[in-house]
């Protein structure tokens, strides 16, 4: 009898076990634990001894689990977030396509998420569980560790599990198959980061920003994935946007759901859609990512209490979609939370998603979040001049006080251990940037939704910099659609020379679009523009805005290297690519190496020389080069 006793405690300790290591159950939010999902009612559900509130003499739930033979990995696998000795590892396992429809906003004492309504429990009632492996060969001949795993309709069916007990610095294959079966998803690719303070001689990173589904395919990941080159990838924002572009059924590219999307079905369509795009698909499968969000993951220009399109007024409630600010943000946010391969952090006060991860001795990889945190308010169409006016107010923050303070703490830190760099991935332009050439305006001349809105942050930012005698800062940035390397500089307060990059602190690398739109017009008149900008922008060493792609960045001990590369067109999908530009910021020079990408680049404006580009295009795919050109960058609609 206690034999059977024991056995029975130790099965259910197991099977809670394998519901509670499907990290999406859980809130995103560790210290909200009301927007997590109850899994005790799950379990009871599942177990077929739920039956429904509103019925109490409804027959109960039939089979508790769906059978391998009616699901499928219906969007591939993913990895993420690498510690030293743990991944975390992604899928989905589904009977549909389609996602589940609940949008119910509990209301009263009732939690903040809640799935037990009538009009779901059917398919609620079902689970589906999986068994993951993790190997040191493609074969999986040798696990290192593995699991299982619960999913229900309460998650969309996402499964996120995080596979520990690995080695520092090792690339791993893993993959999930249906419980007791042969259905098997791909084959995975992953890999852990250093310890600590162990010694790496080189390491390298892809770097994305804004990818827009309608306006194209999503070719850069696919060209970066089968270069394979890089350790990491990092997403800056704007994976997904919210608007709604297109006619389903007619359009190759046009949106699910076909509107704006506000409720938590609408973002976990969009979400889901996205990732059936061949290409990011392929670099979800191949590599550990590290992403964090823009704006367009929840809306356009956000800010602490609204954003362009959902501000926090009655008025716009009722215009746009029905749904307050914070309830979208909330959709956003869980559906983002259920489909990224990102951990929970210490979400202290609400949407946290603000990190840093330590590649050995090398660099710390400091991830910020400029938009939804705590963001003053920003351009939203209608107060733009506004905007301007109070730009240098020092009350201004892109980030909270909150966070702020952690950055600088981040910088003092990381150059207290003595990490040799300390890369900076944030979403939008930090260096100033003078566009009136570009918008052809002189009241306005800069962005006030990049950091050129937020002086006085950026200057709190360039003084703990300057003052702790921090150096060899690298910068990324997206959000601009285009291409911008600048030394990084206090400018009108520190001496710098705009010839040799004397004074600079830092280089910044921006990154251009995956698809979003960039310069209008043709190469030649997009590098004309380039010229402007880079003659009115005395820090600025190289502009491009034509072509949609993204760019490496090799770090060494001695040097770090941002190469540069452009599709050719995203109005079909491909796999070409061209080479842009290479800029090289030797370790403690703190500045871009002159002569600027060497004297040479293919295509935009550098401060010596406007260069034409080639027509010499690589295929990522049959590695042979060739002459090729495209009329159409963007797929055009009606």
């Amino acid at each position: 009898m206690l034999l059977s006793l024991a056995s029975l405690l130790l099965l259910v300790g197991s099977v809670t076990a394998s519901w509670e290591g499907n990290i999406n159950y859980r809130s995103p939010s560790e210290r909200h634990a009301s927007l997590g999902i109850d899994i005790s009612k799950v379990l009871k559900r599942s177990s077929g001894v739920f039956k429904r509130d509103a019925d109490p003499d409804a027959p109960q739930p039939g089979t508790s689990s769906w059978s391998a033979s009616e699901l499928n990995f219906t969007h591939g696998v993913a990895s993420g977030d690498p510690w030293p000795n743990s991944v975390i590892l992604w899928t989905r396992i589904s009977p549909m396509m389609a996602n589940d429809e609940s949008n119910v906003t509990v209301e009263g004492t009732a939690p903040l998420y809640n799935h037990e309504t009538e009009q779901y429990i059917d398919i609620a009632s079902k689970r589906a569980c999986v068994e993951y492996v993790v190997s040191t060969d493609e074969k999986l001949s040798k696990v290192i560790t593995k699991g299982t795993a619960y999913t229900t309709s309460d998650i969309d069916f996402t499964v996120k599990v995080e596979a520990r007990r690995l080695k520092p610095w090792t690339t791993y294959y893993y993959q999930f198959s249906v419980c007791g079966s042969s259905n098997k998803s791909p084959l995975g690719r992953t890999k852990t980061a250093p310890r600590l303070h162990q010694k790496i001689t080189h390491a390298a990173i892809a770097v994305f920003s804004c990818s827009n589904y309608p306006n194209g395919y999503f070719n850069a990941y696919g060209n970066a994935a089968r270069n394979d080159r890089v350790d990491y990838f990092i997403h800056l924002g704007d994976y997904i946007y919210e608007g709604g572009v297109g006619v389903l059924g007619k359009d190759p590219r046009a949106t699910a759901p076909e509107d704006a999307i506000f409720t938590l079905f609408d973002y976990r369509t969009r979400l889901a859609e996205y990732r059936t795009d061949l290409d990011l698909s392929l670099a979800h499968q191949n590599f550990a990512w590290i992403p964090v969000w823009d704006d367009h993951e929840i809306s356009n220009n956000g800010w602490r209490d609204g954003s362009s399109g959902l501000n926090n007024t009655e008025d716009s409630f009722r215009n746009d979609g029905g749904v307050s600010v914070d309830q979208r943000k909330m959709n956003a946010v869980r559906a983002y939370f259920e489909w990224m391969p990102i951990r929970q952090v210490d979400m202290d006060d609400n949407l946290r998603i603000w990190r840093t991860f330590s590649i050995g001795s090398l660099f710390d990889l400091i991830m910020l979040d400029t938009r939804n945190y705590d963001r003053s308010i920003t351009t939203l169409g209608w107060n733009d001049d506004y905007i301007y006016e109070i730009s240098n107010d020092a009350g201004r923050t892109l980030m909270g006080s909150h966070q702020e303070t952690w950055f600088y703490r981040q910088l003092s830190n990381s150059n207290k251990r003595g990490a040799t760099w300390r890369v900076i991935g944030n979403q939008i332009v930090f260096s100033r940037i003078n566009v009136t050439s570009w918008f052809g305006t002189s009241e306005n001349p800069y962005n006030g939704d990049q950091w050129d809105g937020y002086m006085a942050n950026r200057n709190r930012t360039l003084q703990h910099m300057y003052s702790n005698n921090i150096g060899n800062n690298i910068m990324l940035a997206g959000d601009s659609h285009a291409n911008w390397v600048s030394d990084l500089v206090w400018l009108d307060e520190e001496k710098y020379d705009s010839q040799s990059g004397a004074g600079a602190i830092g280089v910044e690398f921006a990154g251009t679009a995956v698809s979003s739109t960039g310069f209008d017009g043709t190469i030649r008149g997009a590098n004309n523009q380039a010229s402007l900008l880079v003659r009115d922008n005395e820090e600025l060493q190289w502009q491009e805005g034509y072509y949609r792609g993204y760019f490496e960045l090799h770090i060494t001990p001695d040097s770090a290297t941002a190469r540069y590369y452009g599709c050719p067109t995203v109005a079909e999908r491909n796999a070409y690519e061209v080479s842009l530009a290479n800029f090289t910021v030797k370790a403690g020079a703190n500045r871009l190496n002159r002569p600027i990408a060497g004297g040479s680049v293919y295509s935009g404006a550098t401060l010596e020389k406007e260069y034409f580009p080639s027509n010499l295009t690589y295929n990522t795919e049959t590695k042979q080069w060739s002459t090729i050109g495209f009329d159409t960058m963007f797929i055009e609609y009606e």
